[in-house]
């Protein structure tokens, strides 16, 4: 089961006089990725180490720790608890006792591994994205059943010839989403899938 996280998660260790914060957030895209590291990274730290995966995309950063030693372990952990849309920030404040190469991997693994396995989560549902355009007439019964079946609403924009709609759906109720839709609109409304 691939899942994310409810909220801010975090989890601090001292390990040889370093202190090791790690912050973890759900995420939409890499936008709001960036907007989280930037905002929990400490300019007073010695270190600012991140990652974060977004279904096939990912990154990672080892802020002045030798390659390979911060940034692909968080990563890591991200994948091997079978998480997705999540970002994870782990500082770093020096304590004058270099940890090595083999130090610096279970450090900054093993504190972003415990602030994902203490972190709240919820299964993380596939969803699909659909665009279609509705008449004036059809648009307040359309909604209220969407509404009511559980689908995201994303964007409503009302133009002279009707709503034209985006909506998230989970993809294994996309087909039958698709087909409700024609069928109140007695076909008027034809759903695409955005990619």
């Amino acid at each position: 089961m691939v899942g994310t996280l409810t909220g801010l998660a975090e989890f601090e260790a001292d390990i040889k006089k370093s202190r090791f914060l790690a912050r973890a957030m759900p995420i939409e895209d890499e936008d709001a990725a960036i907007a989280f590291i930037r905002s929990v990274s400490n300019p007073d730290a010695t270190h600012n180490c991140w990652a974060w995966k977004i279904g096939q995309r990912y990154r990672s950063d080892d802020d002045g720790e030798p390659g390979g030693t911060a940034g692909r372990p968080i990563l890591q952990v991200i994948e091997g608890q079978d998480l997705d849309r999540v970002v994870v920030v782990v500082t770093r404040w020096f304590g004058g006792i270099k940890l090595g190469a083999g130090g610096l991997v279970r450090a900054y693994g093993g504190t972003a591994a415990e602030c994902l396995r203490t972190a709240d989560r919820i299964e993380l549902i596939p969803r699909q994205r659909l665009k279609f355009h509705c008449l004036f007439t059809d648009h307040a019964r359309l909604r209220a059943r969407l509404s009511h079946a559980g689908v995201e609403i994303v964007e409503e924009q009302f133009g002279a010839s009707g709503v034209d709609m985006e909506i998230m759906v989970a993809e294994t109720g996309c087909d039958m989403i698709r087909t409700q839709i024609v069928d109140m609109t007695r076909g008027h409304a034809l759903p695409e899938i955005i990619d």
